[in-house]
């Protein structure tokens, strides 16, 4: 009975732990000096990647997304990654026990579908001081604060 209620509760953990700890943690470390819209608006983003068919259809799937080395599947390479934090190489361990639960708190609220989307549905985001390549092939719909949220063309 005890490797049945251990497994059982391996199963709840991956299914409903993992995606909001991996929106929680992408929140903390791409948006946790945002107002609580950036924040928002930034996990909407991963929520919108989630439900298009052009990006992985996973929260930590899109968290992770980006290019890895060929014999080491599981290794990101440095800044080949859609969201910056995961393979900047810096530490992914938080130091803000506040910022942290609070960008739990919106991971829950959004994964939820309890919180509106304040991006009106965009797949893509930069900040404000950096103009990626492909900005321009993209629609803006909506800057918050220091990001620029778009959608496709």
């Amino acid at each position: 009975m005890r490797n049945h209620t251990a497994n059982a509760w391996a199963w709840v953990m991956v299914m409903f732990l993992e995606p909001i700890t991996c929106l929680a943690m992408a929140i903390y470390f791409e948006a946790r000096g945002e107002p609580t819209i950036g924040q928002m608006a930034v996990a909407h983003v991963i929520m919108n990647r989630v439900e298009s068919d052009d990006f992985p259809d996973t929260v930590c799937g899109v968290v992770t997304e980006g290019e890895t080395y060929i014999t080491k599947p599981d290794l990101p390479i440095r800044h080949q990654c859609q969201f910056s934090f995961y393979c900047d190489g810096k530490s992914d361990k938080p130091t803000d026990e506040d910022a942290l639960h609070w960008a739990t708190s919106i991971a829950w609220g959004v994964y939820h579908k309890q919180i509106y989307d304040p991006t009106n549905g965009a797949v893509y985001y930069h900040a404000d001081y950096v103009q990626p390549d492909w900005a321009e092939t993209k629609r803006p719909v909506r800057q918050i604060s220091r990001h620029i949220f778009y959608k496709e063309n």
